[in-house]
């Protein structure tokens, strides 16, 4: 798994910490702002990760998305965690988003901006998840996918480096779909649907990997700043490390 965050620069977020002791153990980042985080792992293997649906609208009074990867992140299987979401989770309290939760046996996709969410599984494969719906449209994930061709025969660092050097990438589609935002919200730059992103105010503020091993906990790096410039360093000792202490906001 390979993921950019995007968000305001002057919104206040840990890029990597222990989020939770467990059982299990949970490592993620941590929203300053509403204390919840946009992607967490835990030491089974289970991985939790969303991505908002950007409408302009969000409404304050709703529970925070952010509380999604960590309630994924407390059970054993994807399959567990993603059963339990959708009984206890109402997409109607939120604002609108959508969910990947894996485990390295299985991958199930979430979709939060419909009135009854359901998990769906995937198929084994490559899956790209934006500011979009799984399946819909997007010149970006088109472009994402192409910059993967070949990787699946990508094994050990060499699949780790490629993935860095991916999400590093400032490239754009050649004919980025500009006719309409993510969600139905206004037309962005063209930079926006480059992986790492640089838009003033807003861009990639930090990058995860997560390599699932046999017998093991995760392997994990992570970045404090844009791939291109900050590096991805290993925090795997994490699993190890006694937790912080934080001071975590409340919803919104």
């Amino acid at each position: 798994m390979a993921a950019n965050r995007d968000e305001l620069l002057a919104r206040g977020a840990t890029a990597m910490t222990v989020l939770g002791d467990g059982p299990p153990r949970v490592l993620g980042g941590r929203d300053h702002a509403a204390g919840g985080t946009w992607l967490a792992v835990n030491e089974r293997s289970v991985v939790g990760g969303l991505t908002n649906r950007p409408s302009g609208r969000r409404d304050p009074a709703r529970r925070s998305r952010g509380e999604w990867p960590l309630f994924l992140a407390g059970f054993d299987t994807a399959r567990e965690a993603a059963d339990a979401f959708v009984s206890a989770f109402t997409p109607a309290d939120f604002n609108p988003g959508w969910v990947l939760v894996g485990d390295g046996r299985e991958l199930l996709y979430i979709d939060m901006t419909v009135r009854s969410a359901r998990p769906v599984g995937l198929e084994p494969g490559i899956h790209i998840l934006e500011n979009r719906p799984l399946d819909g449209p997007s010149s970006k994930v088109d472009l994402v996918r192409r910059q993967l061709r070949g990787i699946e025969s990508v094994r050990g660092s060499a699949l780790t480096d490629r993935l860095r050097s991916l999400l590093a990438s400032h490239a754009v589609p050649d004919e980025a779909d500009r006719r309409h935002g993510p969600g139905g919200s206004p037309p962005r730059p063209a930079a926006a649907n480059a992986a790492c992103v640089h838009l003033g105010a807003y861009g990639t503020r930090s990058s995860t990997i997560v390599r699932v091993e046999p017998g093991v906990p995760p392997r994990v790096w992570s970045s404090d700043g844009p791939p291109c410039t900050a590096p991805l360093i290993e925090v795997t000792e994490l699993w190890a490390a006694p937790p912080a202490v934080e001071e975590a906001g409340a919803g919104g």
